[in-house]
C-alpha cells in the first residue's frame, strides 16, 4: 500500500510571541463551576457509553452527548451549615443508538449512572439524591450491527462526521501555567484534606501586565465546613498562602494574589455555598461554555469555539482534532530545538478519512538564531507520525489519558 501524503504545512510566522506581548489574560474555571459541571457530566456520559457499547457489542457505536445543560437551583447557606431548598436540574441530551438488531440498548440508564458517578467525585458536598435532578432526554437511534461491523471493516479509518477545525498551542506561558496548576492544587485531594471548607467550585483569571501578574480567584466555600466568619476567613487565608508558595515555582515575576473579592464583611458578605458549587443557587452550565481542551481559556491564543465534551471519540473531529492539535504542538514545542512558539490548526472534511485531514497546519515561531528550514522537516514528522496513528486518540480517551476541559 502506498504511504499517504497528508496534507501538512509547515511555516515560519512572524509575530510577537505571548510572553513578550504586554498584557495577557488567561482563565481557567474549575472543576465545581457550572459550565465544567456540564462538560465533565457529557464527557463521562460518552465514555460510559462508549465503553458498554464495547463490552456488548465490542465497537463503539454513534453517540453525541454534548448536549448537558446545568439549572441552578436555590440555597440558604449559613455559617454552620445551611440547606439547599430547591435541586439543581441536570437535563442530558444529545443522541445515542438504542435498538440493536432488535435489542434495547439501556441509554438512560447508563446516561444517568454516569453522570451521578461523575457528580461525585466532582463535588464533595452535593447530596446526589437531595440536591440534584437528572433528567435523560438522549434521543434515540437504530443500528444493523452487521452493516456496521462490514462499514468497518471496509473503512478501518473513520470517516470524519463533519467539516469543523481543531486548534493547539505550545508551549504554555507562565501565566498559562500558573492558572491551569492554581486550580488543580487548590481543587487536589491533598488540599482538600487539609481545607475542607474549599469548595470545587474555583474559578482563577490570571492578568499579567508587562511583568506584574494580578492573580485573582474566587473560591466557593462550603458552609458546614466553616462556623463563623473568622473561619471563613482563615480558610480564605489558607487559599492565599498555598497560591503564594505554588506561583514561586513558576515566575520570579511580581505576582499580586487576590482572593474572594466581592467578599465584604461589613455588610455580612461571603462567598459561602451548602454545596461547593455556585449551581446550587441559580448559577447555570453548559457544555463547551468553558476551558478548552487545553484547560484553559486563553484569548491571546488561536482558540476553536467546539464544544468538545460528549462527543464520540471515533469520528467526531471536533473533538479529536482539538485533542490531536494540542498533542502535536505539545510534541514539537518539547521535542524539535529552536521552537518559540508553535500552533496548530486541523481542518477536515465531512466524509473523508480523518487521518486526512483538508490540511494540517503548524505555524511555529523559531527561536533567535534558528532557522524555520531546521525545524520544518521534524515538525512535520511528529504531525504525520499523530494522524498515521489517530486512533491512538480514542484509545487514549476511553483510558481516561485524556482530559477535554
Amino acid at each position: 500500500m502506498a504511504e499517504k501524503r497528508r496534507n501538512i504545512v509547515v511555516e515560519e510566522i512572524h509575530k510577537t510571541p505571548v510572553e513578550m506581548q504586554k498584557v495577557e489574560l488567561v482563565e481557567r474555571k474549575g472543576i465545581g463551576h457550572p459550565d465544567s459541571i456540564a462538560d465533565g457530566i457529557a464527557e463521562a456520559v460518552s465514555r460510559a457509553l462508549s465503553r458498554e457499547y464495547i463490552k456488548r457489542y465490542g465497537i463503539i457505536l454513534h453517540h453525541n452527548t454534548d448536549q448537558v445543560e446545568v439549572v441552578g437551583g436555590r440555597a440558604y447557606p449559613r455559617f454552620g451549615g445551611g440547606e439547599v431548598i430547591k435541586p439543581i436540574y441536570i437535563l442530558l441530551s444529545g443522541r445515542a443508538v438504542e435498538l440493536i438488531d432488535r435489542e434495547l440498548f439501556p441509554v438512560h440508564e447508563v446516561a444517568i449512572k454516569a453522570a451521578k458517578e461523575y457528580l461525585r467525585k466532582a463535588v464533595r458536598h452535593l447530596n446526589i439524591d437531595e440536591h440534584v435532578v437528572i433528567d435523560s432526554r438522549i434521543g434515540q437511534g437504530s443500528v444493523d450491527l452487521v452493516g456496521v461491523f462490514n462499514k468497518a471493516k471496509e473503512n478501518p479509518i473513520p470517516l470524519s462526521n463533519d467539516t469543523s477545525f481543531g486548534v493547539g498551542f505550545a508551549p504554555f506561558s507562565e501565566v498559562e501555567k500558573i492558572v491551569y496548576e492554581t486550580e488543580k492544587m487548590l481543587n487536589s485531594d491533598e488540599f482538600k484534606k487539609k481545607f475542607p471548607a474549599v469548595g470545587e467550585d474555583i474559578k482563577v483569571m490570571g492578568l499579567r501586565k508587562g511583568d506584574e501578574i494580578d492573580l485573582t480567584i474566587a473560591a466557593a466555600m462550603v458552609d458546614s465546613e466553616v462556623q463563623n466568619p473568622q473561619e471563613y476567613l482563615e480558610a480564605k487565608q489558607a487559599v492565599y498562602e498555598a497560591v503564594e508558595e505554588l506561583v514561586g515555582k513558576y515566575t520570579e515575576r511580581k505576582v499580586n494574589i487576590y482572593v474572594n473579592t466581592a467578599d465584604d464583611p461589613e455588610k455580612d458578605i461571603y462567598y459561602i455555598t451548602v454545596t461547593g458549587t455556585s449551581a446550587e443557587a441559580g448559577d447555570d452550565g453548559s457544555v463547551g461554555r468553558g476551558n478548552r481542551v487545553n484547560g484553559l481559556i486563553t484569548p491571546n491564543r488561536y482558540m476553536s469555539m467546539e464544544a468538545a465534551a460528549g462527543k464520540n471519540p471515533v469520528s467526531h473531529v471536533g473533538k479529536i482534532y482539538n485533542l490531536l492539535a494540542n498533542l502535536i504542538a505539545r510534541d514539537v514545542a518539547e521535542q524539535v530545538e529552536g521552537v518559540e512558539e508553535v500552533y496548530v490548526r486541523i481542518l477536515s472534511q465531512i466524509g473523508k478519512p480523518i487521518d486526512e485531514p483538508l490540511v494540517a497546519s503548524l505555524q511555529i515561531i523559531p527561536k533567535k538564531g534558528y532557522t524555520i528550514e531546521k525545524i520544518e522537516r521534524p515538525a512535520y514528522e511528529i504531525a504525520d507520525e499523530w494522524l498515521a496513528n489517530i486512533i491512538r486518540i480514542r484509545e487514549m480517551i476511553l483510558k481516561d489519558e485524556l482530559n477535554v476541559f
